[in-house]
C-alpha cells in the first residue's frame, strides 16, 4: 500500500469531511474534500483517487447512485459512511459495489484500519525479489474456460473478454481459486477477504457470493460453479489449474 494514497471524502457536512481528513493526513494519507457528487467526479477526473468514503445521506443526492456512477467508470476502493444503519441500505450498498459500510457514529481508528485493508486489497501484488530460491506464485488461475489473473486483477470468461469485478468480488473469487471443491465457511471467506470476523446477522458474504454469481454463471439462480452448502458455507465445483 502507498503512503501517499489519495482519499476522497464525500460529506455534505464540512466539519466531518475535516474531520477525518485531519485524521486521516495524520496517517500519511492524501484526502481532499467534497461535499457533492458532482464535486467529487470532477475530482476522479482531473486527480484520481485509491479511495473514496461516500456518505448516503447527501441533500438532493442519492449515495447509491453515485455509487454505481462511480462504479461505471473507476476502479478505486470504496467505503460507505453513513448514519443509515438499515440493513437494508448496507446490502444495497454491497450490492452497488462497496468494498466496505461503516455506520457513524464511528471509531476512527477503526475507519483507518478498514481503509488500509481496502487499499492492501486492491494493490497490485509485489513481486518476489529476483534472488528468491522459491518461484513466484502463478498469476492465472483457470476454472472451467474461466481465467483469473492475480497479477492484473482480472477475470476473463471462456469467450476470451474482461468481465469487470469490483475489489471484493476479485478477492471472494481469489480465495474460491485457492480452495476448489473444499466448503469456505462465511467466517473464513469474510477474514479471508476483509481481515475481519463476521458479527450476527453480517450477510456482506452472501451479497458478494449473489453478485459474483451474477457474473460467473449461466443461470445464477441454479448456480453449478459456485455451489451452497446449507449450514456450511460455500465451495467452488471445478478443479483450478495454474499457469
Amino acid at each position: 500500500m502507498k503512503n501517499n494514497s489519495h482519499i476522497a471524502v464525500l460529506d455534505d457536512e464540512p466539519d466531518i469531511t475535516e474531520l477525518l481528513a485531519d485524521y486521516l493526513q495524520g496517517h500519511g494519507f492524501r484526502v481532499s474534500q467534497v461535499h457533492e457528487g458532482r464535486a467529487l467526479m470532477a475530482l476522479m477526473e482531473t486527480d484520481p483517487v485509491d479511495l473514496v468514503l461516500l456518505d448516503l445521506g447527501l441533500p438532493g443526492e442519492d449515495g447509491f447512485t453515485i455509487a454505481r456512477r462511480m462504479r461505471e467508470s473507476w476502479r478505486c476502493g470504496l467505503i460507505i459512511v453513513t448514519g443509515r444503519g438499515d440493513a437494508v441500505d448496507k446490502v444495497v450498498g454491497l450490492e452497488v459495489g462497496a468494498d466496505d459500510y461503516v455506520t457513524k457514529p464511528f471509531d476512527l481508528r477503526e475507519l483507518v484500519a478498514r481503509v488500509k485493508a481496502v487499499l492492501r486489497r486492491l494493490a497490485p501484488a509485489t513481486p518476489a525479489p529476483a534472488a528468491a530460491a522459491q518461484p513466484a506464485p502463478p498469476d492465472k488461475l483457470r476454472f472451467a474456460g474461466w481465467q483469473l489473473d492475480t497479477g492484473s486483477r482480472s477475470l476473463r470468461n471462456p469467450q476470451g473478454e474482461r468481465v469487470v469485478l469490483t475489489g471484493g468480488e476479485f478477492d471472494l473469487l481469489h480465495v474460491f481459486t485457492l480452495h476448489p471443491g473444499r466448503v469456505l465457511s462465511r467466517d473464513f471467506l469474510l477474514e479471508h477477504t476483509r481481515g475481519r470476523e463476521a458479527t450476527p446477522f453480517d450477510r456482506t458474504i452472501d451479497v458478494q457470493v449473489g453478485r459474483l454469481r451474477k457474473k460467473i454463471e449461466a443461470d445464477a439462480d441454479d448456480p453449478q460453479l459456485i455451489r451452497s452448502v446449507r449450514g456450511a458455507g460455500y465451495m467452488l465445483v471445478p478443479p483450478v489449474s495454474h499457469g
